[in-house]
């Protein structure tokens, strides 16, 4: 099943990021000549999503404006301009936009090159979900395939593709890429207005409600102008 919606997180101040946020939000960065946000909409785009909620907060008219010139995608904004909300309360904002279907959920920070032919990631991550023995489906990436991200790692897999979290294990193999294909539902019991989704992803693993697919490829996250110089390299190399 391939979601038609996705939701986009675009509200992030893009601190890390600075100076090249100084005047502009983190989604409209420049990797390879193409900005952040530009780059997650073509992907989501070639892998089937036809609608697209981007909410928005720091430097919000200039993201809007940027986004009202691609006319060839069906965008729709989620305004929080009032106050971020973070993950969680990001999609739960945006929930009446979101309608009852699974959709793509996606961080703007976030490119990479596959090993076979492009797109082939995000069809194994549908080909992957199936509604009724998940909540979430995760796209991830191997730790020794990853680029632009200091962590030890996010999740073990078992043989089912479900996940585990690293918890008190001093490192974990693969890292969340920052896409996933989740049921919109998993925020309505949440009753916090700011909340990660995380919190939620927490409570379901245990349950073995999260599952995951591994690219076979290379990924970068994109968090800061070191950061993004080194993706620009390796994007040009191919």
């Amino acid at each position: 099943m391939i979601p038609e919606t996705a939701f986009i997180l675009a509200a992030g101040l893009g601190t890390r990021m600075r100076p090249l946020t100084n005047d502009r939000p983190k989604a409209l960065v420049e990797v390879g000549g193409k900005t952040l946000i530009d780059h997650m909409l073509d992907r989501l785009a070639a892998a089937g999503a036809r609608r697209f909620v981007i909410n928005v907060h720091a430097f919000a008219d200039r993201l809007e404006s940027h986004l009202r010139a691609r006319s060839d995608l069906d965008i729709v904004i989620s305004d929080e301009r009032e106050a971020l909300l973070e993950t969680g309360g990001g999609l739960k904002k945006a929930r009446l936009l979101l309608g009852e279907d699974p959709i793509w959920a996606a961080n703007i920070d976030s490119v990479w090159l596959e090993t076979a032919p492009d797109g082939t990631a995000l069809r194994a991550l549908c080909d992957l979900w199936s509604p009724d023995e998940m909540d979430v489906a995760l796209l991830l990436a191997p730790m020794q395939r990853t680029a632009g991200f200091d962590g030890a790692g996010d999740f073990f897999m078992d043989e089912r593709s479900r996940l585990r979290f690293r918890g008190e294990a001093s490192a974990a193999p693969l890292n969340y890429m920052g896409v996933h294909i989740t049921k919109p539902q998993i925020v309505d019991s949440v009753g916090d207005a700011v909340f990660s989704l995380a919190k939620i992803w927490r409570e379901l693993a245990p349950r073995g409600r999260i599952a995951g697919v591994v690219m076979d490829g290379d990924w970068m996250h994109v968090g800061d102008p070191i950061a993004r110089d080194n993706a620009e390299a390796r994007l040009a190399v191919g």
